[in-house]
């Protein structure tokens, strides 16, 4: 699996680099639009972690499976990664096309929030590793979190006239020769979270394994 997911991403990582520099300028905008292939794909990429984070709490509350709490912080750590991504970007993209490196916009704002709820996600793993009972309050704040997602995707309709930010892509919204490059980056994003999390998954495993054998818990195969 990590094997194809690696592949698949390399593949995708070629075709996405070739469509966005051969993809149209923005004519207001110019180059620096082209962010816009890596901020929103790290967005969406995120919420996937995120997401992946919810779903295995959920599933080790339903089934106590420790695999599940493994994806969960798969999920999470992966999720922070793309977060960062997002937030580290976006600036960039401001200062380009509002002049300021960062405003409080509803937007960024709760980006910044949900960054921080799962950033002490983890820090709540590190800090009472291997508790049974920190699992289950893990899934329990990983579900919860989840609420700040749609917050903030429609952070720019709640708030309206007080955000900075363009309104959602929809349909049309994409000038001519940018949807392709667009829905490749998107994938990409998507493919290198598979990815990552895959990893992160195999990692963790192997690390319950090798305590498990260090604490004789299980017979070593290997004599």
């Amino acid at each position: 699996m990590i094997v194809t997911s690696g592949l698949v991403l390399a593949g995708l990582l070629v075709l996405t680099a070739w469509s966005v520099l051969t993809a149209p300028l923005d004519s207001m905008q110019g180059v620096i639009q082209k962010i816009l292939y890596v901020h929103v794909p790290a967005a969406f990429a995120a919420y996937g972690g995120f997401l992946v984070t919810g779903i295995g709490g959920f599933l080790y509350l339903w089934r106590r499976d420790e695999r599940y709490d493994r994806l969960a912080i798969a999920g999470a750590e992966v999720g922070v990664i793309f977060c960062t991504l997002n937030i580290a970007s976006g600036p960039i993209w401001a200062k380009g096309t509002w002049g300021h490196w960062w405003v409080w916009d509803p937007r960024l704002t709760v980006t910044l929030l949900l960054w921080f709820i799962y950033l002490a996600y983890l820090l709540l793993r590190s800090f009472t590793e291997g508790s049974e009972r920190t699992a289950r309050l893990a899934s329990v704040y990983g579900l919860l979190g989840l609420l700040a997602i749609p917050l903030n995707y429609y952070a720019i309709e709640l708030f309206g006239g007080a955000a900075m930010h363009p309104d959602n892509l929809e349909r049309d919204s994409l000038g001519a020769g940018m949807r392709l490059p667009f829905a490749l980056s998107v994938l990409t994003g998507l493919a290198a979270l598979w990815h990552l999390v895959a990893l992160r998954f195999d990692l963790e495993a192997r690390r319950v394994r090798a305590a498990a054998l260090e604490g004789g818990w299980v017979t070593d195969p290997g004599g």
